[in-house]
């Protein structure tokens, strides 16, 4: 009896101290925040960055504090630079610059997320 009431303490010892993963930013976050710089990059081109882009560029960077956040959006960034038809990947790729913003990586089809950090 004192053996099983030792195991189902250690369990939930176990349990309790386990720590809580942080769920990353989702790809709904970044196509929200990045929604306002889809006419920036798929249109003509030339022209400023609309402050709201920027402003969802800053407000992403923020959000991704974490290596995971970072390989997450990296990822999304990734998949809807191989997918938006029209998407010019110059202007694309510059945006977080012309932001004022550093990410670690190039906004490409071809990026490889995992060596993120």
């Amino acid at each position: 009896m004192a053996l099983k009431l030792a195991c189902a303490v250690l369990l939930m010892c176990m349990v309790m101290g386990a720590p809580i993963a942080q769920a990353a930013v989702t790809c709904g976050q970044v196509t929200s925040s990045l929604q306002a710089c889809m006419p920036y990059v798929t249109g003509p081109g030339g022209g400023a960055v609309p402050p709201a882009c920027c402003s969802g560029i800053k407000s992403l960077n923020s959000a991704a504090t974490t290596t995971p956040d970072r390989q997450s959006v990296c990822n999304c960034l990734k998949t809807a630079a191989g997918s938006i038809r029209n998407l010019n990947l110059n202007l694309a790729s510059g945006l977080p610059r012309q932001c004022g913003v550093n990410i670690p990586y190039q906004i490409s089809p071809s990026v490889d997320c995992s060596r993120v950090r």
